[in-house]
């Protein structure tokens, strides 16, 4: 796949997006801007856990669906779901009724609560690996040393179904690090937010 591709309105984009016009509002607001909040964190950690395997186009046409059936992410919420909630969801069409995946985020939910507790927030622990600029080649891997690391210590950790290619993923989308094309243009503009964005202490 080209790493850009020149849409419609003449804007030079990542090449994902050329795949459908449902991916360009989510490439030039939300990909690669910094998330610093915990329950946002939660969600894209998620959904990203929900589309292993499966199309990225899948999971964003159902994201609200997913909000409302997990509580909108609050993992202190989510944490108390029971057997009667993984039964609502498995009957839930608006999600993906993948058994193994909604019993990941139940427990994954127990452990942020873990995290939490020993971190201060999630964002303690995740921006811990941030990359830094310019240190790989943009979109030239599905995995990086600092995916592989963040997959080992939360592994240790107890938590499912976060492998290194997911959390690599993730780590794009929340701002870990700015894989847009290097000559996309909203490459620049997560540059800028990164920039002005105040990490967490």
């Amino acid at each position: 796949m080209n790493n850009s591709t020149l849409g419609s309105d003449g804007v030079i984009r990542c090449g994902w997006c050329a795949q459908t016009d449902v991916f360009i509002p989510y490439h030039d607001q939300e990909w690669g801007m910094p998330v610093k909040d915990d329950r946002g964190l939660f969600e894209k950690l998620c959904l990203e856990s929900f589309q292993s395997g499966l199309s990225w186009r899948t999971i964003l046409t159902k994201r609200e669906n997913f909000r409302n059936a997990f509580a909108h992410f609050d993992f202190n919420q989510v944490a108390l779901f029971d057997g009667k909630d993984v039964t609502r969801l498995m009957e839930d069409p608006g999600i993906v009724r993948h058994s193994g995946k909604i019993a990941a985020v139940i427990h994954n939910a127990q452990r942020a609560k873990e995290l939490l507790a020993e971190f201060g927030s999630l964002a303690n622990f995740f921006w811990r690996f941030e990359v830094a600029d310019n240190r790989y080649s943009p979109q030239s891997m599905t995995a990086s040393a600092e995916s592989i690391t963040m997959a080992a210590e939360l592994k240790k950790r107890g938590w499912k179904f976060v492998g290194p290619t997911t959390l690599f993923a993730f780590m794009q989308a929340v701002g870990l690090i700015n894989d847009h094309a290097q000559d996309c243009a909203i490459r620049g503009v997560v540059q800028e937010a990164k920039q002005n964005f105040t990490r967490p202490t």
